[in-house]
């Protein structure tokens, strides 16, 4: 899976841009710069498509801050983009509920629903999941009664529709307490290796508006309650390793998918074709999401696909 992350640039142009650590700005004179600019999305969305992508990923990451049934550039991008792009097409950012500036309320549903006429396949939906399965912990993990997005557009469009994508970062536990404090709030804890390798404890913890603020939520028991929920997929990824190139978070992904039916795609720190063949061999990931390392032309499609058919993973060389 190619990832697009989308946004307005100063001059207000549709760009695809990439960031360290969700941090898409250039750094000038130890400040901040303009925002990246790496090409237009339906250009580059065609030229994976054409080397070889199995699917595509358009994430509009400053959505938090607009309302997307004004955001006509993105549905447009998504008409014109389905014209040249025959592989399954994601799009995020904005699904949820809200209230329009002349005090009309828009669900969630009808959000994905312009998405989808415009030609995505599916929709990914961030921190409004976030809320609904903090509704869903206050309603004692009871399905019945718990009004959501994931709910709403999976029973009118299907499972296979909805993706939650996810944001976590690792939070350590350096005593006992903390462990079992964390432990008692509801969140997964797991032994991992620390950043200097020592053995640690640690959970991940979700965050919403493009990585900006923290929640009390789990990655690992939000990834439990979106499949109650009716989520099709997970897009599981790792603010910690997101633009480093050090390869995925592969004790998270082992942690949700021993926990969790749901297909994951793998998302954050891939950086060679290595870490892509690593994190199927490792663990039990459905897909893997990179980014940078196409988009700089460090790595190929088809050098990716070809480590993997070399390793004995299937894949679809096309």
């Amino acid at each position: 899976v190619v990832a697009l992350d989308v946004r307005s640039n100063d001059n207000g142009d549709l760009v695809v841009t990439k960031g360290d650590q969700y941090d898409v700005r250039e750094k000038s004179d130890g400040g901040k710069g303009g925002v990246r600019n790496l090409g237009k999305p339906r250009d580059m969305a065609r030229k994976y498509y054409e080397e070889g992508a199995d699917e595509i990923a358009f994430l509009n990451i400053t959505s938090f801050r607009s309302k997307v049934m004004d955001d006509l550039p993105l549905v447009d991008l998504m008409v014109s983009t389905s014209e040249v792009v025959f592989v399954p097409m994601t799009v995020g950012g904005g699904i949820r509920d809200f209230t329009d500036d002349e005090g009309k309320d828009w669900k969630g549903w009808e959000v994905a629903d312009r998405y989808f006429r415009a030609g995505a396949d599916k929709v990914s939906i961030g921190s409004d999941a976030v809320e609904a399965v903090r509704r869903l912990r206050d309603n004692g993990w009871k399905v019945e009664g718990v009004e959501s997005s994931i709910g709403d557009i999976s029973s009118r469009y299907g499972v296979q529709a909805v993706v939650v994508s996810v944001d976590p970062r690792r939070v350590y536990l350096t005593t006992e307490a903390s462990k079992e404090d964390a432990e008692n709030s509801g969140h997964v804890v797991v032994k991992v290796k620390g950043k200097d390798g020592e053995d640690a404890w640690c959970w991940w913890q979700c965050t919403v508006k493009g990585g900006r603020e923290t929640t009390d939520v789990c990655a690992v028991t939000l990834s439990r309650g979106v499949e109650m929920l009716g989520a099709g997929e997970i897009m599981m990824n790792c603010i910690d390793c997101d633009g480093q190139g050090d390869g995925y978070d592969l004790e998270l992904m082992r942690a949700v998918t021993e926990r969790v039916g749901l297909p994951v795609i793998a998302s954050s720190g891939a950086g060679n074709e290595g870490h892509i063949t690593e994190v199927f061999e490792k663990t039990n990931v459905s897909a893997a999401l990179a980014a940078g390392m196409f988009h700089r032309g460090e790595v190929g499609i088809q050098q990716v696909k070809r480590e993997m058919k070399e390793r004995g993973l299937v894949t679809r060389m096309g």
